[in-house]
């Protein structure tokens, strides 16, 4: 992966509709990191409000990742 804007932070909503879903992260107190994702790589990375994950910043993308990344 050659993106290099990476902030650990902590899932703080998860609201999923049809096909996309919208995930806040909260790094460094107060910023806050809004993504638009698929509904599946929510399910399959298993995201719920208070888990630390990583937010990939490349581009005008913000990928996520979980510690099993």
């Amino acid at each position: 992966m050659s993106a290099r804007n990476r902030f650990k932070g902590t899932v703080k909503n998860v609201e999923k509709g049809a096909i996309m879903a919208k995930v806040k992260i909260e790094v460094k107190s107060p910023i806050t990191i809004t993504a638009l994702i698929s509904k599946e790589a929510v399910e399959d990375l298993g995201l719920k409000n208070g888990g630390t994950v990583e937010a990939i910043i490349k581009a005008t993308q913000v990928m996520i990742a979980t510690e099993e990344e």
